[in-house]
């Protein structure tokens, strides 16, 4: 009787230890992007500011663009996951070869449209005659930076998937070195102005996609797989991705939706709004990193057909991802006198802030809640039921956040809408995360 609890004990921190050797280094890989436009912000911002309104409306289109391909991280971290559960690592990695190889696939229609419809882009993003030129000039040459980008994705999920964020956290950091070199060099040193920007960060992307192709195709020799693609895999991760892009599309759907509506409450509102949305994105990215190691861990346990096992590492994952958007929430009210006078000095902007960051600190336990059940149900597979979840939270959203300038709600009004996004998302994944129908084992979700 005594030694019971003894034997308990070491259970929770068996999974503590992996989440964090997961979660520490997803969290520093996942900044990088954020890191990446600072940076050539901050060089583009120099030369003048047509220039950097041109970069900041081409950076806003390269991000939607690519960020709706997340499914390629998303989709092949949890199919890889279960296999290395199922003690299969040839079909694992052929797993992964599969997601890279759709990733370049997609990459060439990606890049055609890109180049073709760049003018249109900037326009419909609303860049001034005197920014155009250099938005259109970025866009095309980043363009063909898109092939990396989407093949780093699809590689993140196969690192994942085995279990391994490190490297993609040191890939990362050489990355963003490289990024703030060559971008240094080609637009001062060569000249080339807002050219030489998306030049450097077109070459520090390759870069970065070939230090992952060499990792995963050293993995993929060890372990007897082909290099060579294979139609009928590759249509299955299509298959697996496409709820997920319903997912994503979803979700950056609420936060245009979001943007636009603060946009027509005036100057002072969208300013306040871009910086509170600025926090609470920063702020995701810590709980993302609990998700993905999420993703990482249930494949895993699945794909070893260990329900329990599954079942005691997702609910402490959800316990992290509670406590840390705790901790988070708090850190946000209470370090407001730091951060607030780094975006802004306005009154009127302030006296906004503080309104619309306290709504968005509050539901930070609820964020951490979403995010962890989000990634539990990707690393389970149920990709269909999340973008179903998404497509109702949408809808519950989305006419909830238009009436607030007919009602003359203000700021206020649109984070309360996005409080119920929130909220109403974390119902719909908890109800899922409590019926355990998400709970299907095997190397191969049936």
């Amino acid at each position: 009787m005594t030694t019971a609890p003894a034997r308990r004990q070491p259970e929770p921190r068996r999974h503590d230890r992996e989440i964090l050797a997961l979660a520490l280094p997803a969290f520093g890989a996942l900044v990088a992007e954020p890191l990446f436009l600072m940076a050539d912000s901050a060089i583009v911002g120099h030369l003048g500011t047509a220039q950097l309104a041109g970069f900041g409306v081409a950076a806003a289109v390269l991000s939607t663009v690519t960020g709706v391909f997340v499914f390629l991280a998303y989709a092949t971290t949890a199919a890889v996951a279960r296999r290395i559960g199922a003690g299969d690592r040839q079909a694992a990695v052929q797993q992964g070869m599969d997601g890279i190889w759709l990733a370049l696939l997609l990459s060439g229609a990606v890049v055609a449209l890109t180049l073709l419809l760049a003018p249109q882009a900037a326009a419909a993003l609303g860049a001034s005659p005197t920014a155009t030129p250099y938005a259109v000039t970025y866009l095309r040459i980043s363009a063909l930076g898109i092939p990396a980008m989407l093949m780093v994705m699809a590689a993140t999920g196969v690192l994942r998937g085995f279990q391994d964020t490190r490297t993609p956290l040191l890939v990362a950091i050489g990355g963003f070195g490289a990024n703030i070199l060559l971008n240094l060099g080609l637009v001062y040193g060569a000249g080339l102005g807002v050219a030489g920007s998306a030049w450097g960060t077109v070459l520090a992307q390759t870069g970065m996609a070939a230090a992952y192709l060499l990792v995963v195709v050293r993995g993929a020799r060890r372990e007897g797989a082909s290099l060579r693609p294979d139609t009928a895999g590759i249509r299955a991760c299509a298959r697996a991705g496409g709820p997920l892009l319903i997912r994503t599309l979803s979700l950056r759907a609420v936060l245009m939706i979001a943007t636009a509506v603060a946009a027509g409450l005036g100057d002072v509102q969208i300013a306040a709004h871009q910086i509170t949305m600025t926090i609470w994105v920063f702020l995701s990215f810590a709980l993302d990193a609990i998700a993905i190691a999420g993703q990482a861990i249930v494949g895993r346990y699945l794909g070893a057909a260990d329900v329990p096992g599954t079942r005691a590492a997702a609910r402490r994952m959800v316990q992290w991802g509670i406590g840390a958007g705790v901790v988070l929430g708090l850190l946000m009210l209470l370090a407001r006198p730091l951060y607030v006078p780094l975006f802004t000095g306005d009154p009127a902007v302030r006296h906004q802030l503080s309104v619309a960051l306290l709504l968005a600190a509050l539901t930070q336990p609820v964020g951490g809640l979403v995010f962890v059940l989000d990634g539990v149900l990707m690393g389970a597979g149920d990709s269909s039921y999340l973008a179903w979840a998404m497509l109702g939270t949408l809808a519950v959203f989305a006419p909830v956040a238009l009436c607030v300038p007919a009602f003359g709600g203000g700021l206020a009004a649109l984070w309360g809408a996005m409080n119920l996004f929130m909220l109403t998302r974390g119902v719909l994944l908890w109800r899922r995360f409590r019926t355990g129908a998400w709970l299907v084992t095997g190397a191969v979700r049936a």
